[in-house]
């Protein structure tokens, strides 16, 4: 399980998503609150449980790769 951060960026109400997972919602949260505060397009911000692997960390403020083991 990892936590996804999603963004709505237009009228239509629909989340978007992109590649980004994080082990933590905490992470995922500031990752989307990062973008909302770059991108002025972005309405509203959440963080969602995946599914998928976690792949990133949100490290001080930075957005580093996780390493995939095995």
């Amino acid at each position: 399980m990892s936590w996804e951060p999603e963004v709505i960026t237009d009228s239509s109400g629909n989340w978007y998503t992109n590649a980004l997972r994080f082990a933590t919602k905490e992470e995922a949260e500031a990752n989307a609150l990062d973008l909302s505060m770059r991108w002025s397009a972005v309405r509203e911000f959440r963080a969602s449980e995946s599914s998928d692997p976690v792949l990133h960390a949100w490290v001080d403020g930075k957005l580093v790769s996780v390493s995939k083991e095995g």
